[in-house]
């Protein structure tokens, strides 16, 4: 199919009219929103460009969607991919309106500048020069839902076995360096259940908390033994880490207590496994709750995201790491990449803006970012689509 770009507009025209759309992902109901007006916005964008356009439902989330637009045929192929959904944001805190894009000091600043619907123009502009070629290997550009709270959208396209292609980029904000390898996070949440009692004879109740305390022993004897037997010194912190976040426990100083929750975080390095590990910690906690008597509770509270890693020699990550000058690094942030990963695809993060602009107040992207980006993405569709 043969396409025109006359229709398309400029970059920031179409990061303007993206902003402008709600699309907060968040376990809270009264925060989120549907992602379909932004699918629905870059689809018209894409479908006259000569763009196949399907739009998919995330099963079991009604208002979810991902786009798959592919141009051109073929077994291969490359994705630039991104996520449509931003998180939650405190209007008290921002200068400007989060759904205006606002240029001052040379950036443009609104919610998702960086993280990321940034990326979906510059990725449009950098497909415009190649419409109306004879692409070898297709391009797809592949928008998804919920990365920034349920990861909902890559886990359905993973489960679909969809899109298939040879190589992905995700354009989260790396500073437009490559990332070949991140952490994974796990939360978990830990109860025990005792009985409560007057707390003058210990005999009446059956104290959760100090079942706790001796499983938080456990814990932290846990992450001293993978923390000497696992390290990576790509990382900056270069062992998986714990973090003993919040716990709940009991109702008054002279009741023995008969609950008590703890919720902790767990971030896995490449190559450990998320469910190995779920399992070494139920196998050490379960006999505490046994010999104490206690009801216990062992459960993620949401599914993690796994760790991941491209390996230095591979192909798409030589070709980054000419294109940008750049040696590929690891990050300590999560993304999508496990996903396509699971899909076969050979995998790399990177794309304009910085992470410590994202999940903030005042959002921005520098406009320095735009024209490196543009050009980085037109040598990767040249390399692998022509």
């Amino acid at each position: 199919m043969s396409g025109s770009t006359e229709h398309l507009p400029g970059i920031r025209d179409m990061l303007t009219r993206l902003i402008a759309q709600p699309s907060i992902s968040s376990a809270s109901p009264e925060w989120d929103h549907s992602n379909e007006p932004v699918v629905r916005t870059l689809a018209e964008w894409l479908e006259p460009m000569g763009f196949e356009v399907e739009i998919l439902d995330v099963p079991g989330m009604p208002g979810k969607v991902n786009m798959i637009a592919t141009l051109g045929r073929g077994p291969g192929g490359l994705v630039l991919s991104g996520h449509t959904d931003t998180v939650p944001f405190d209007d008290k805190r921002w200068k400007s309106d989060p759904f205006s894009l606002t240029e001052r000091d040379n950036r443009w600043y609104g919610l998702g500048t960086c993280d990321m619907k940034g990326f979906f123009p510059l990725a449009i502009e950098a497909a415009k020069a190649f419409v109306g070629q004879d692409l070898k290997q297709p391009l797809i550009i592949l928008a998804t839902a919920d990365e920034e709270s349920s990861m909902n959208g890559a886990r359905a396209l993973a489960e679909a076995g969809r899109p298939k292609a040879r190589y992905a980029v995700i354009g989260e904000p790396t500073g437009l360096k490559p990332v070949r390898m991140h952490k994974g996070i796990m939360m978990e949440r830990l109860v025990f259940e005792g009985q409560s009692g007057h707390s003058s004879d210990p005999a009446l109740g059956n104290n959760a908390m100090e079942g706790m305390h001796e499983a938080l022993g456990h814990l932290l004897a846990l992450r001293k033994g993978w923390q000497e037997q696992y390290s990576n010194p790509n990382f900056r912190v270069q062992v998986p880490t714990m973090n003993l976040g919040c716990i709940h426990g009991g109702d008054n100083p002279n009741r023995i207590c008969a609950r008590c929750e703890l919720h902790f975080d767990l971030r896995p390095l490449p190559g450990m496994d998320m469910d190995a590990l779920r399992q070494s910690i139920l196998q050490s906690l379960k006999p505490v709750a046994d010999r104490r008597g206690l009801a216990m509770e062992f459960e993620p509270l949401f599914d993690g995201v796994p760790p991941f890693e491209t390996p230095a020699d591979a192909q798409l990550v030589r070709a980054c790491e000419k294109l940008t000058g750049h040696t590929a690094e690891a990050v300590a942030f999560a993304t999508e990449a496990p996903w396509l990963q699971k899909l076969g695809l050979e995998t790399l993060v990177m794309g304009p803006g910085s992470i410590d602009q994202a999940h903030q107040p005042d959002e921005f992207l520098e406009l320095s970012q735009l024209d490196p980006a543009v050009k980085i993405l037109k040598g990767l569709i040249q390399e692998f689509c022509l």
